[in-house]
């Protein structure tokens, strides 16, 4: 879910192979740029979702993923770009048939190699559709796909769905321990540097065999090893592996102390129990600037929060309805109230930072409450008596802005509301996968890989698991299908675009902002490292060593 296509970034192109970046062994007390090793880092964190790759797709859940494994790809500390991990090569003639070659010596922490099975193993895993994961729909491209789906007869009612025709892909062949070739259903250019997403890690087969027991305490294949399991709601504590043969971890360990909400661990930093946190609680943020201006970190943002439209409820099914409900949100008024005004105003459904992003996209995104009342009339109009039911999850911070929304949409359109702020993070996460939203609801985007199509095809492709709108359109789905063969992004660019411009019409989601990076760190932290894709990256952050 994070990530970022740099307008500086080199694009995949129709043959490729990634550059080697993977360092074998490093000094174990300081880098080049003066980091030292050693210590225990603390961080800020909330309750994951998932610890396994093939499962975990939020933020918390992928901040720890990212330190327990490694895949085939990563992505430049200092430009986002795609560089080889553990791959020795991704190459391809056609953009449809690519051949990767793994480098030898890596294991999981069991000992199992990390090799062409473990690969093969973890993506077959992931796409099984009874195995309900949700990093599944990251294999959608890899052929065979359709084979090891099945559709719910009658969702989620008494007849259940058929198994699938295969528990395989059929686009995943082994060549050899080290070698093996994935075939797509269609050509896509991306399709290098979609895989460093961490959906696609390896998996060990004593993982896959007792996925449950591996959710609590990871077999992984990276710098760090799980100490213990993890302890739901209080911390998951990693420590470096002695397994792992690449590059070390600069922390001895790092402990994930997990919060109910972003005030409580904002507190604790302040007495010094913790050395980082990668958010900020929007009212404390001028607090913070003012108090650790030097050890707050800050830069233009990638991540998008939208409020998602429940397509599913009758209610919200015609688009004159989405549509006027954002013409009565003043978007920059709330930035500036409710977060001294550090967020930019979203007028479109991708970053400005990415190549192929336009300005002032969206014709509803500005305030137009004789426009919003005129939509409202020609839909019908809202149904009386009945209140709109914003949602957000708890502990975040979000009910001061999101009460705002409410308090424009009723002043402009006369729409009564209220608030559903009461879901922890993961629970509310369930309430979006099983669509029981009643309202309007609340999330963010982070993309997943610094290729454009992360703001699309995931979040409002038909069917897709992050499509919690439910939205649906063929003429979108298409252009996403053309974009994705063009050669190069140069010439997918104009393809995603159309396919945006359906969004901006539609309406599946409204834009709100995009984000400005805070992050703010200790005096006991010696270099603070930030990744444009991966966000806070513990692994490689280091302390004062006395």
């Amino acid at each position: 879910m994070r990530g970022k296509f740099l307008k500086v970034a080199v694009a995949a192109t129709a043959i490729t192979m990634l550059a080697t970046a993977c360092s074998g062994g490093g000094d174990d007390t300081a880098d080049e740029a003066g980091g030292k090793a050693g210590g225990e880092l603390r961080v800020y964190a909330s309750e994951p979702a998932f610890l396994l790759p093939s499962a975990g797709d939020d933020e918390p859940s992928l901040y720890v993923i990212r330190q327990l494994y490694r895949g085939l790809v990563k992505y430049n500390t200092e430009t986002g770009a795609p560089e080889n991990d553990l791959a020795e090569s991704i190459e391809s003639t056609d953009q449809k048939l690519w051949t990767i070659k793994i480098k030898s010596g890596y294991t999981f922490d069991n000992g199992e190699p990390v090799n062409a099975d473990a690969f093969i193993r973890s993506w077959n895993y992931a796409a099984y559709g009874p195995n309900a994961q949700n990093n599944g729909y990251f294999m959608k491209r890899i052929a065979g796909i359709k084979d090891v789906s099945s559709t719910d007869p009658d969702g989620e009612g008494p007849k259940k769905a058929p198994e699938p025709k295969a528990k395989e892909l059929s686009g995943l062949k082994k060549v050899d321990d080290l070698t093996f070739t994935v075939e797509l259903d269609s050509p896509f250019s991306g399709f290098p540097t979609t895989i460093g997403y961490p959906g696609f890690s390896p998996m060990a087969k004593a993982c896959v065999d007792a996925a449950d027991k591996c959710n609590e305490t990871p077999i992984g294949n990276g710098p760090y090893k799980i100490e213990g399991s993890w302890q739901h709601n209080v911390a998951i504590n990693l420590v470096r592996s002695d397994s792992w043969k690449g590059e070390p971890g600069k922390p001895d360990k790092i402990t994930y102390r997990i919060f109910a909400d972003v005030d409580a661990g904002y507190a604790a930093f302040q007495a010094g129990e913790l050395d980082v946190m990668y958010t900020l609680p929007p009212a404390r943020y001028k607090e913070a600037k003012s108090t650790y201006a030097d050890r707050l970190f800050e830069q233009p943002g990638d991540s998008f929060t939208y409020v998602g439209m429940p397509i599913y409820q009758p209610e919200f099914q015609k688009k004159e309805i989405r549509q006027a409900l954002s013409l009565a949100i003043d978007r920059q008024s709330i930035i500036d109230a409710v977060f001294d005004g550090r967020f930019t105003p979203a007028s479109g459904y991708v970053a400005p930072s990415f190549q192929g992003a336009r300005d002032n996209i969206c014709q509803y995104c500005k305030k137009d409450v004789e426009k919003a009342k005129q939509l409202l009339q020609q839909a019908g109009g809202w149904p009386a008596g009945k209140k709109l039911t914003l949602w957000a999850n708890a502990g975040a911070g979000h009910e001061k802005w999101l009460q705002a929304v409410g308090d424009q949409i009723k002043a402009a359109l006369g729409i009564d509301y209220e608030l559903k702020v009461n879901l922890q993070f993961a629970e509310y996460l369930e309430t979006a996968d099983s669509k029981k939203f009643t309202g309007p609801f609340r999330l963010g985007w982070g993309p997943d890989y610094p290729y454009l199509e992360t703001y699309l095809a995931p979040l409002y492709s038909t069917g897709a698991d992050s499509n919690n709108s439910t939205f649906t359109n063929a003429q979108f789905d298409e252009l996403l299908k053309q974009g994705d063969a063009a050669k190069n992004i140069d010439e997918a660019i104009p393809f995603y675009q159309k396919a945006e411009d359906i969004l901006v019409e539609e309406l599946p989601v409204i834009p709100m902002w995009w984000s400005k990076t805070a992050a703010v760190y200790g005096e006991n932290v010696d270099k603070f490292v930030w990744n444009p894709v991966a966000d806070a990256d513990y692994g490689s952050t280091s302390l004062k060593q006395n």
